[in-house]
């Protein structure tokens, strides 16, 4: 059965069980990524890797997300959002299991990537779903409970992978991954009856998918190692391929990316760039609380994810909130608090000693989870508020491809940062005090992009309903 966007659900239990599958999805991402930062130092332990290494299994995670997100929504829009969400768990799970029995560093990037792929599919489809069969004065409460699961995942993710890599050990984390997939999968075939489309008269177009994800890869690969000859060169391939790209959609008669929205709607293009700025000043700091956690104060993993559990936390107790708020007032200004407040807590994170106060490390915590509360459901809704119902799953690709090239552009600016003055050295070969530096300069850098985004969101204007 195909639904449309104008066609309300046929009934409230419809429309719940939508958010409640689509909630356990978005739970599963974030508690899977959430999980590995805190098995960072065990897995370089055992495999011998440096800090820039370690780097790598967290992007390549987000540059497989990138490239697949955008393509997949457009995916979505014409042949099924219950299909690509079905898709994407099953890759997600399978990927998990490659990951659990990963023999060395290769084979558990490779899982990694396929875990993106997974990941993309399943978020991509999500938020489209709850976009068409909410309406507009509820699409934001029910965006809140949704990002409210990602937080919740993102809050069990740090306490849990700490116990589960101190004693089970670091694998442990994926075959919970695996078997927490198994388990929505059989829901989600049990939950979900209908089938959510709205273009299915339209070609998806695989050329132009094909030159994005080109287009994706060369350009954050290029960012990722801006430092040397590659990376330059990467980029400037990446540059040339976007202007192909651009000439292929501009001439496409169904375009994978929807050129026109950034053109015509204001709201729609600073909302995204707001996103893009927003991650991209706050996602690596997860990285570098839980290297220093574990490495410069000696805790376990354990106890350093119980430190990093305040933020999201915060997160999921105002992400929904803010939502219900943001169907009331202008989304655009609560969502431009909302990075102040993470303005804020990065520049607290800034002031990092060996010896820094836990309560001031737990203070600046606070401050990122309000903000990414107030920020996330807000500018969630003012883009999917500000589009057609043919465009939701492009809209809502876009949107989370913006999220995750903000993660990566956070990890390259680390990467910058740590390879410019601590090189390649491992944490444990006397490097302290150079991680400690890095960490300095890299929340300064970061706690002035945030700044930037605060201007970039209150220049879309007044949301209106």
């Amino acid at each position: 059965m195909t639904k449309s966007f104008e066609c309300a659900p046929r009934s409230f239990d419809e429309a719940r069980s939508v958010l409640w599958v689509v909630g356990l999805s978005s739970f599963l991402m974030p508690f899977g990524g959430s999980s590995i930062p805190v098995a960072l130092p065990a897995i370089g332990r055992q495999f011998g890797l440096d800090t820039l290494t370690l780097n790598r299994v967290l992007t390549v995670f987000l540059m497989s997300v990138s490239a697949v997100f955008v393509p997949a929504g457009r995916y979505a829009d014409i042949h099924g959002r219950k299909r690509v969400l079905l898709a994407g768990i099953a890759v997600f799970t399978t990927a998990s299991l490659m990951a659990m029995w990963a023999v060395g560093i290769a084979s558990l990037l490779a899982a990694r990537v396929l875990q993106g792929i997974g990941a993309a599919l399943m978020a991509t489809a999500g938020t489209a779903m709850i976009a068409s069969v909410f309406p507009p004065g509820r699409m934001g409460e029910a965006q809140g409970f949704n990002v409210a699961a990602v937080y919740l995942g993102l809050s069990v993710g740090p306490f849990f992978g700490g116990l589960m890599t101190e004693h089970f050990g670091w694998r442990s984390l994926f075959a919970s991954h695996a078997a927490i997939g198994a388990l929505l999968l059989a829901h989600t075939l049990w939950r979900l009856r209908g089938e959510w489309r709205d273009a299915p008269d339209e070609k998806f177009d695989w050329t132009g998918s094909g030159l994005y994800a080109g287009v994706v890869l060369l350009l954050t690969e290029g960012l990722l190692d801006a430092g040397g000859a590659r990376g330059w060169a990467l980029l400037a391939a990446g540059t040339a391929s976007v202007a192909l790209f651009l000439r292929r959609e501009t001439r496409c008669a169904n375009p994978v990316f929807p050129l026109d929205l950034f053109r015509d709607n204001v709201i729609f293009a600073f909302s995204n760039l707001a996103a893009l700025i927003s991650y991209a000043a706050t996602f690596a700091q997860g990285f570098l609380i839980s290297l220093y956690l574990q490495e410069i104060r000696g805790f376990g993993p354990a106890w350093a994810g119980t430190i990093m559990v305040a933020q999201p936390i915060l997160q999921t107790v105002f992400s929904p909130l803010a939502g219900r708020w943001s169907d009331r007032m202008d989304a655009g200004r609560l969502a431009s608090l909302g990075m102040a407040f993470c303005a804020v807590g990065l520049g607290m994170f800034a002031l990092l000693e060996r010896d820094t106060p836990l309560a001031l490390i737990l203070a600046a915590q606070a401050c990122l989870g309000i903000g990414f509360g107030l920020f996330s459901s807000p500018n969630t809704n003012a883009v999917m508020s500000s589009t057609g119902g043919r465009r939701l799953g492009a809209a809502s690709a876009v949107l989370s491809t913006m999220r995750a090239n903000g993660m990566v552009m956070s990890m390259a600016l680390v990467g910058l940062v740590f390879g410019s003055k601590m090189g390649r050295g491992a944490l444990h070969d006397g490097m302290h005090e150079s991680f400690l530096h890095s960490s300095q300069v890299a929340f300064v850098v970061l706690t002035l992009l945030c700044l930037a985004g605060i201007g970039a969101s209150l220049a879309r204007g007044k949301v209106r309903r």
